[in-house]
């Protein structure tokens, strides 16, 4: 072919040789197979599974998936979401042993999904009786790895006085170095509360709350005028709860995970559906494709006498610890977050809420940005798409954090509970 464009280029004019040869360039570009070179940069399907086939000669085109509101980004025969895609800013150092935001690193579930965990699943480890029990990633770390070991500069002291040493003065304790404040009454026969409170000089409060529904107990703290769970929720009851029937998984379907990180959980096991339907005064049928109208809060997953945040009220506590600039770092716990551009992701868990790189499960299957990201469902549904999306409070391995997210309700987050 290209012999025979050569000699008729020789008989006509300079431009039509010019044209030739651009001709003789476009047709070695596309070979035989045209179809194949299909770009599907910019393609919108209103469904994730209208996506076309991602194959290799697609790497970095992009889709938008209309009932989701997300962007996806062809990489290495899969579709990633685009947030996912930006991995460039959020990959390990050389000293991190993987990126956990690619897709090469995502878990897919099995058919059978991820087993309900039972009660050796427990965020309270019997090992260390410390909250978070891995060693390793361990947000409660010791004096000599975690930066708050200073009495002088943070609430997690070594010293007599913190609530927050080693396991031999963890918040369940007995020892009399932990005081015992009158609070200890049941909450609304769900859930018991005792308040133990540390140095007073850094002013952090914090205390221990039982769930009667499965003996999980799960350490509190006080941030401004409002009282959290310190450690993502870990029930996994599907019998007693109905909602949470194949809609809460471990991260990767690894049971020690929802000890290290609690379970994650769909929007609609979160606000605890199937209760809100069967609810005999007032019935609300919530959920992907339903918009729900809340009038109050939402107790949702969480023990009697808490409730599931509202966007409101996780952006009081933005505030409270110096707004969205300052709040990944002063609520991220102190080890277990991967370094971004050689510089570590651990946040100073200036307030004790030692928010933990949980990742997330999207609405496949797939498992992403373990070590990277902390997602939380608020009770709130998107402002311009609520039938199929909500609000998430996402912290990154950057410094900020964001209420701005709005997330397909099937995803799989972490849950934090707030005391009513």
């Amino acid at each position: 072919m290209k012999h025979s464009f050569m000699r008729i280029a020789r008989g006509l004019a300079p431009k039509l040789t010019f044209g030739a040869f651009a001709l003789s360039a476009m047709l070695a570009a596309c070979g035989d197979d045209s179809s194949s070179a299909y770009d599907q940069s910019g393609v919108v399907v209103e469904t994730f599974d209208d996506l076309p086939v991602c194959s290799d000669n697609q790497d970095g085109s992009t889709a938008y998936v209309k009932d989701e509101k997300s962007a996806y980004v062809c990489v290495d025969g899969d579709w990633v979401p685009e947030e996912e895609n930006s991995s460039s800013s959020i990959a390990s150092s050389s000293s991190s042993p993987r990126n956990d935001s690619l897709s090469s690193s995502v878990i897919t579930s099995s058919s059978s999904e991820a087993p309900q965990s039972s009660s050796s699943e427990a965020m309270q480890s019997s090992s260390s009786e410390a909250p978070q029990s891995s060693s390793s990633e361990t947000t409660q770390s010791s004096s000599s790895e975690a930066p708050q070991s200073s009495s002088s500069e943070a609430p997690q002291s070594s010293s007599s006085e913190a609530t927050q040493s080693s396991s031999s003065e963890a918040p369940q304790s007995s020892s009399s170095e932990t005081t015992q404040s009158s609070s200890s009454a049941d909450v609304n026969s769900s859930s018991s509360e005792n308040e133990l409170s540390s140095s007073s000089e850094m002013g952090i409060i914090y205390g221990t709350m039982t769930d009667s529904r499965d003996g999980n107990t799960y350490k509190t703290v006080k941030i401004g005028e409002q009282v959290w769970m310190a450690e993502n929720l870990n029930y996994a009851d599907s019998v007693k709860t109905p909602s949470l029937k194949e809609n809460s998984w471990c991260y990767g379907n690894v049971a020690a995970n929802c000890e290290k990180y609690g379970r994650l959980y769909t929007w609609a096991a979160a606000i605890d559906s199937v209760k809100l339907a069967n609810d005999v005064m007032n019935p609300l049928d919530c959920g992907y494709g339903k918009t729900c109208d809340f009038s109050g809060t939402v107790q949702g997953i969480c023990p009697s006498g808490w409730h599931l945040p509202s966007r409101d009220e996780w952006n009081t506590l933005i505030t409270a610890v110096g707004g969205d600039s300052k709040a990944g770092t002063a609520l991220k716990s102190t080890s277990g977050w991967t370094s971004l551009n050689g510089v570590s992701g651990n946040g100073t868990d200036a307030f004790g809420f030692s928010a933990l790189p949980a990742g997330y499960r999207d609405r496949h299957g797939r498992y992403y940005s373990e070590r990277s990201y902390a997602k939380f469902w608020t009770s709130t549904e998107d402002a311009e798409d609520g039938s199929y999306n909500a609000y998430d409070m996402s912290i990154f391995v950057e410094t900020y954090a964001s209420l701005n997210v709005s997330s397909s309700k099937p995803y799989g987050y972490s849950v934090r509970c707030l005391k009513d």
